[in-house]
């Protein structure tokens, strides 16, 4: 049951990151961050790069998974909103 839980965890963490992408790509998109939040995205890149730390510590696969992804997300979603400010 565990592993299959922890599959299932992977795919949900990783889906959810996925609304860095989706902002990223509107914005690259419209070349525009008129009704974007920086300080909203920037919280966000803190706090998963804040989980990601923590499962680097507790060597947690499904948390530096998706973490992973949505730092990379986060990071491309910030530097679009500071390119198209």
């Amino acid at each position: 049951m565990m592993k299959w839980y922890r599959k299932y965890m992977t795919a949900v963490g990783i889906l959810g990151q996925l609304l860095f992408y989706s902002e990223f790509v509107t914005i690259s998109k419209n070349q525009s961050a008129q009704n974007v939040s920086l300080f909203g995205f920037i919280c966000s890149l803190i706090a998963v790069f804040s989980w990601l730390v923590y499962g680097l510590l507790i060597k947690d696969k499904v948390l530096i998974t998706s973490n992973i992804v949505g730092a990379v997300g986060a990071i491309l979603t910030v530097a679009a909103i500071l390119i198209y400010q």
